[in-house]
């Protein structure tokens, strides 16, 4: 490490800088000798990190270095490998103050996988070695771990390591309680708080990846909500396709969550996203006990199989394989493949969201190229006003694409879609995708708690 002494004078200021950068980043022993204070000409580079050791997924971490020489140039590389093994990494350059310190809640980023000021980009900008790979945690027992390295120098060829750390982040926060769901015909995960009940229960859905996912629901758990993951389809004895869906089975999930003697009713919340929010939109509208639900990127149709109920049929939406377009990279963009449930036979497709009782907010990527998700959303505002319902809450996020997750996931850009059978891309800009993680993570537990019992008030949209 290039390193030289510095000789600096002390001013007010200068201690003043000094002690409040000291209480996060523990300044370097200097000795002071009369009004000079001298500082070692060689240090160790050390990564602070705060909260030190492991984290939940959804809480920021504050990165720091200290010990490097001022105005040092460094780049800070970040690695994580799934539970597959698959490889993702990000990297920044940085400069050190006149100190030798860098914390990145007040130094830009000056190139790299991100630039600007973007304390967590180092997470948010991960990027999977291999194309098409999507981070999902599918265990949340436990925890994925990121490597973070100090390297000197900048690209494209930084120079030796400097010092790393490994900062685990866990999914299942502390005391949250994991209770596998197999009642009946119903097959999914119960996560509860860690104090005594009861509390607002919530059914979180995911989409046509099928299985059970669970790491969105035990995040969720440790704000204060009972959430059941629930699995529909490709899982255990479910069946294992989506050509039939019977809405008997989500009825009898939503009974057991209310029939739970640490649940409060009278009603309780659903979550969903892509198909697990159009599912949302049609227990809302066929079933009793619904009080609120949130819908992130959510078709108004129903798409990909028949949903029967009680003698009712909603047949798929319609779907014309000739509005498939090609990316510059050869993936599919399939934005415009459904047909229109506004029009012809299709109609019959439409969710009658007319009958629904709960209160609803609709999450929105406005760069979703699943679907039209934001048309979607307009389309059920207007149905649920046409017929006195009360006007649901629709927040749109620009250059945000279909899979919004909790905060920190990067953004998937393209991957195997289980329904068309090809890769396509999913929309959005890293940057702004991951702002909308952050804000829409907030606003759907404001939801929650306003609509189920609990802490009231509203989180204003940051975008």
């Amino acid at each position: 490490m290039a390193s030289s002494p510095a000789v600096l004078r002390a001013s007010r200021l200068y201690q003043w800088s000094l002690k409040s950068s000291a209480q996060f980043l523990g300044s370097p022993q200097l000795r002071q000798v009369g009004q000079i204070i001298r500082v070692p000409a060689r240090m160790a580079a050390t990564l602070i990190l705060e909260p030190a050791g492991r984290c939940c997924w959804d809480e920021p971490v504050r990165i720091a270095v200290r010990g490097l020489a001022p105005e040092q140039p460094v780049t800070l590389r970040a690695s994580l490998r799934d539970e597959k093994g698959a490889l993702f990494q990000a990297h920044a350059r940085y400069r050190a103050d006149t100190l030798g310190e860098l914390d990145l809640e007040r130094a830009p980023a000056l190139g790299g996988s991100f630039v600007g000021l973007e304390p967590m980009g180092l997470l948010w900008a991960l990027e999977p070695e291999k194309p098409l790979v999507r981070l999902v945690k599918r265990d949340v027992r436990t925890p994925l771990a990121v490597e973070l390295e100090v390297l000197d120098g900048h690209d494209p060829d930084p120079g030796r390591l400097l010092c790393r750390v490994r900062h685990e982040r866990y999914f299942l926060p502390p005391g949250v309680r994991r209770e596998p769901v197999r009642v009946g015909r119903v097959r999914g995960t119960l996560f509860l708080p860690p104090e005594p009940g009861p509390f607002p229960g919530i059914v979180d859905m995911f989409g046509t990846g099928g299985g059970l996912l669970e790491y969105r629901a035990s995040l969720l758990a440790g704000k204060g909500f009972a959430v059941m993951a629930l699995a529909y389809y490709n899982y255990e004895d479910l069946p294992k396709t989506m050509e039939t869906l019977h809405l008997e089975y989500f009825e009898e999930a939503v009974n057991y969550l209310l029939s739970h003697p640490e649940v409060k009713g009278p009603g309780v919340g659903l979550l969903g996203i892509s198909k697990g929010g159009e599912l949302c939109l049609s227990m809302a509208s066929f079933l009793k006990g619904i009080t609120a639900a949130v819908v992130i990127n959510g078709s108004v149709a129903n798409v990909g199989g028949t949903l029967r109920y009680k003698g009712e049929t909603l047949p798929p939406v319609g779907v014309n394989r000739n509005r498939i377009k090609v990316t510059k990279d050869g993936y599919a963009d399939i934005v415009d493949v459904l047909n229109s449930p506004l029009e012809g036979p299709d109609q019959k497709s439409f969710i009658p969201v007319e009958r629904a009782e709960s209160t609803f907010l609709f999450l929105v990527g406005q760069d979703d190229h699943n679907w039209k998700s934001e048309f979607y959303a307009n389309e059920a505002c207007k149905r649920l006003q046409a017929h006195g319902r009360r006007k649901p809450q629709i927040i749109c996020y620009p250059e945000t694409g279909h899979y919004i997750e909790p905060p920190y996931f990067p953004l998937c850009r393209a991957s195997l879609h289980a329904l068309v059978g090809s890769p396509i891309i999913w929309g959005g800009e890293p940057r702004a995708h991951a702002m909308a993680q952050v804000d829409a993570w907030k606003q759907l537990q404001t939801f929650f708690h306003k609509h189920l019992g609990g802490h009231e008030g509203t989180i204003p949209a940051k975008l």
